[in-house]
């Protein structure tokens, strides 16, 4: 419903530390995102920060296998960012607070449908009898 459009520009705030198993890098990033309202599937843009901390280490022999390591000079910061960024965004984008999204009988844009917006809704045990009328009797309204 809702990612970082690809080819998007990312603004990274690093810090890098050496410490004494390899290279500490924390940051922050600003996100822009881009998807669909979860109720109303109006489409929608915004922007998250998010932070993120890796230890990348000088050898294999002091990482575990799922440690990061540094290649020569080099460390790969992508998987650390995307994990940052998957886990903070949002499971159900919307538009707005109270969007009130889609009517359910005819899908219809609850915002742009007005209050007056309604369905005539027939219990499906009763349907049947939609269709007959009462007739009136002189005798049952003389009694």
């Amino acid at each position: 419903m809702i990612g970082v459009p690809k080819d998007a520009d990312v603004e990274l705030e690093l810090r890098l530390e050496a410490v004494m198993e390899g290279v500490l890098v924390t940051g922050t990033a600003k996100v822009p995102l881009s998807g669909e309202c979860s109720r109303c599937l109006d489409p929608l843009t915004s922007e998250i920060e998010v932070g993120f901390q890796e230890l990348f280490f000088y050898s294999a022999e002091d990482a575990s296998e799922d440690d990061s390591l540094l290649h020569g000079e080099l460390l790969d910061l992508e998987p650390s960012f995307r994990d940052a960024v998957v886990l903070a965004l949002p499971l159900s984008p919307v538009c707005r607070e109270d969007c009130p999204g889609l009517c359910p009988e005819c899908g219809v844009k609850l915002a742009d449908a007005g209050a007056d917006h309604s369905h005539d809704r027939v219990d499906g045990r009763w349907a049947s009898l939609q269709g007959l009328k009462l007739e009136n009797n002189k005798d049952d309204q003389e009694a």
